[in-house]
């Protein structure tokens, strides 16, 4: 058994931490100056977290992994966003509506065999209706907002995984992640 501390890192590791870095740094880059060219107004902090939250998170050690992320991701922030945009049309934002918004996502994922993405749909519509409290001018917009920042990061995720994947692998010779 290896001792805490024992193990070396690999020059995949390297590339690896380097490239989660610069994936947060392009994510994070990409959704400050595209929000204002599609928004017209500059972008909240909030969506510039999300989308580097979305990013780090499909950023998996293979290729596989971080499409299975993707999936998972986007399915759960989908069914956040539906159920949020119906409530945030009929009531205001508030701790209960979090709270119902939670079980009903729960239920239709679990009824939908994806147990596994329940946590993601919750922190998603924690995210959203929390904000839709703070800012109820802008109440509404939350849910697609959020699916928008969702997107972003995990399209630059998936992609600056895939870039340094497939240029490590060729220019090592290894199989492909």
């Amino acid at each position: 058994m290896k001792q805490a501390g024992t193990e070396r890192l690999s020059t995949w590791d390297i590339v690896h931490a380097v490239d989660l870095a610069i994936t947060a740094f392009v994510t994070c880059t990409v959704v400050t100056w595209i929000t204002p060219l599609l928004m017209g107004r500059p972008a909240e902090p909030v969506g510039i977290l999300w989308a580097v939250i979305s990013a780090v998170f499909v950023f998996r050690d293979t290729i596989e992994q971080s499409r299975s992320a993707a999936i998972s991701r986007i399915l759960a922030t989908f069914i956040s966003f539906a159920l949020c945009q119906i409530y945030l049309l009929l009531f205001a934002a508030n701790s209960l509506g979090l709270s119902v918004l939670i079980v009903i996502g729960t239920l239709l994922l679990m009824l939908a065999g994806r147990r596994n993405e329940i946590g993601l749909l919750a922190i998603t519509t924690a995210v959203i209706m929390i904000v839709a409290a703070e800012h109820p001018e802008t109440a509404r917009q939350q849910p697609l907002l959020r699916l928008a920042d969702t997107v972003a990061g995990v399209v630059v995720g998936a992609v600056c995984k895939w870039i340094a994947s497939a240029l490590y692998d060729r220019l090592s010779g290894q199989e492909p992640r």
